[in-house]
């Protein structure tokens, strides 16, 4: 990544941008200076060598009287023309009348062609026009130059006699073309790497000034006013970085007298535990501590030159004048209904001139989201408390009144009412006991007793007892609810860390609320997987369901789905708060999934690390 960024800065540097604009023109002044050369040599080589074989008039007028004659003797007269002219360059020569028939051939090996009607279409056009038709000829066996030139004699229409069918091979030409094209290309590739080299020393003499500008204004930026850029000549770039170390030493100097100032002021606002957030007379934003931006879950740049209502999410109903002039404080509540809900308390005060004029304001932010939280907390618990223990002493209240009355000679009611005295008695001492529980944990002194257990027979250790109330139901035949309890657990050995008897009550706490609103005969999974390095406990029930509205809340202390059924069946309402810290105190998850009238399942999830043979741990 280091080496694409340096590749990448040097390609974006003005040193190469010169240099390859240079090599471009170069390049481009001497491929069209070629291109023209080669396309002229190409045209001149190919024009002399047409000349090169065409037929000398004495040889044409020559054929032309004997193929005026029509004669066998001028028949070899013809051949013997033919074959004495000598042409390195000419492969073949035929000759024929104006009736297309040939009348001679120079390759002996084609005389028996003689007497036949010549099939080319070129020759046809030349003995019906009389006129010379000359093309190159390209295929597998190479490149041939054709000329067809017709044999004529005096003038008229009737002129031609017939036509010379020339036939020359250009491989040589075509050859010492590309040779020479090849030529060209290398001296244009060794003229390009002189132009790079020079391009590379041209624009290094033109950038070197200004690169050195450039690294002593970084240096201005990081607050170095120390060095000075050297002056090369006397021109523009010399100029130029004279101004440049003037406008370096002016700098410094109103650096530092803005620096004193600036550190004062910053060292203040960064030391503040409180948001700050400086406006001027018009509310508009210009100053914000580091507490400030934080509280707001804003960035600098998105609240200067705003105004401080909208800043503080406000909105038009109050304008920024207002709210400075009457210096109200104030609660602002950041994030509503997101987990990172904040409240702040605003207090504000005006920024005054020796003269008594209003230049400015300032906000103070406090965060008092903790304490707004715990106050509220507090009065919910109050509220939750008294109500709970207020039924069970009503209760308690209404049937000691009637014991006093005289109901305790009763001998049928008075046990009945004794027994469910008793019964509320015990319901307010599990409530009691399950709120210090909760208190303990609240404030961290509940100790953890952790060891290494296998948390699959840790697991069935726990079913099994389940297991054996429900044998020992129906042996007793008390007529207590029938449930039955299915396993599906990994065979795999899962170690984990925990507290054994915390988290035994958990799955108890998990597994009597499955048994209390499983109808009776219903069946409780219970399942045991291992997913990464997490285990996860799963049990599910088949009683009537959470309503997707509640799932959020059965884990907050006091909450009942059906409270009345829940007190019916001596629920405190904290179980599952239990349940819950102590989960999380043993960095693991817990959460329900459910759906009404099908059932609820309960998951737990705790942290796993897979042991190897070699670990040392301590057998349970």
């Amino acid at each position: 990544m280091v080496k694409m960024k340096k590749i990448k800065s040097i390609l974006n540097s003005l040193n190469t941008k010169i240099a390859v604009v240079f090599m471009l023109m170069i390049l481009a002044t001497i491929e069209i200076i070629g291109a023209y050369f080669t396309r002229q040599l190409e045209q001149s080589t190919i024009e002399s060598f047409q000349t090169s074989i065409q037929i000398p008039t004495i040889i044409t007028n020559s054929l032309a009287t004997q193929l005026s004659k029509n004669t066998k003797k001028a028949d070899e007269q013809l051949s013997q023309i033919v074959s004495n002219y000598n042409n390195s360059a000419i492969s073949e020569i035929i000759v024929v009348d104006n009736k297309d028939v040939i009348r001679a051939v120079s390759n002996l090996n084609d005389k028996s062609r003689v007497g036949q009607r010549a099939t080319n279409v070129g020759i046809k056009q030349v003995t019906s026009t009389g006129r010379q038709v000359t093309w190159i000829d390209s295929n597998n066996n190479g490149s041939n130059m054709v000329q067809i030139t017709p044999l004529t004699i005096g003038t008229g229409t009737n002129s031609t006699l017939g036509a010379i069918y020339v036939r020359a091979n250009m491989q040589g030409v075509f050859d010492n073309l590309r040779n020479i094209s090849y030529m060209f290309l290398t001296a244009s590739f060794a003229a390009s790497i002189l132009s790079a080299i020079l391009a590379l020393f041209i624009s290094r003499a033109i950038t070197k000034p200004i690169e050195e500008m450039r690294m002593q204004a970084l240096q201005v930026a990081d607050g170095d006013y120390s060095g000075q850029v050297k002056i090369y000549s006397n021109d523009e770039l010399g100029q130029l970085a004279e101004a440049f170390n003037t406008l370096s030493i002016r700098v410094e100097r109103s650096q530092e007298q803005s620096e004193s100032e600036r550190r004062r002021l910053d060292s203040v606002l960064s030391h503040m535990t409180d948001g700050v957030i400086a406006t001027d007379r018009h509310g508009n934003v210009i100053i914000l501590n580091q507490m400030a931006l934080s509280f707001l879950d804003i960035k600098e740049k998105d609240a200067v030159n705003k105004p401080i209502t909208k800043i503080l999410g406000l909105g038009d109903d109050v304008s920024a004048q207002e709210l400075i002039g009457n210096q109200q404080e104030m609660m602002i509540t950041v994030n509503e209904g997101t987990p990172d809900e904040m409240i702040l308390h605003a207090n504000f005060s005006l920024i005054r001139r020796v003269t008594g004029f209003v230049s400015g304001a300032v906000c103070v932010l406090h965060d008092v989201t903790e304490q707004q939280k715990n106050e509220n907390e507090q009065r919910q618990f109050v509220s939750n408390v008294s109500h709970e223990l207020r039924t069970p002493l009503t209760s308690l209240r209404a049937y000691i009144e009637a014991l006093n009355d005289g109901a305790w000679k009763d001998p049928e009611i008075a046990p009945q009412f004794l027994e469910v005295t008793q019964e509320e008695t015990e319901r307010m001492i599990r409530m009691i006991n399950d709120l210090l529980s909760l208190s303990r944990m609240d404030r961290g002194v509940v100790k953890m007793d952790l060891e290494w257990v296998n948390f699959n027979d840790f697991l069935s250790h726990v079913l099994n007892r389940f297991d054996m109330i429900v044998k020992n139901d129906e042996k007793d035949q008390t007529g207590q609810k029938k449930y039955s309890i299915k396993r599906k657990i990994t065979n795999q050995d899962l170690w984990v860390e925990i507290d054994t008897d915390q988290m035994m009550q958990v799955i108890d706490n998990i597994m009597n609320n499955a048994i209390k609103y499983s109808p009776d005969g219903g069946v409780i999974t219970v399942g045991l997987t291992q997913s990464q390095n997490q285990i996860i406990l799963s049990i599910s029930d088949q009683g009537l369901g959470i309503p997707k509205k509640d799932l959020n809340k059965i884990f907050d202390r006091f909450y009942r789905v059906d409270k009345a059924r829940s007190r019916e069946q001596g629920g405190t309402g904290l179980g599952l708060a239990i349940a819950k810290e102590i989960v999380e105190a043993h960095k693991g998850k817990i959460w329900a999934d459910s759906q009404e009238g099908k059932g609820s399942t309960f998951y737990i999830s705790l942290p796993f690390e897979p042991m190897s043979e070699e670990d040392d741990w301590d057998e349970v």
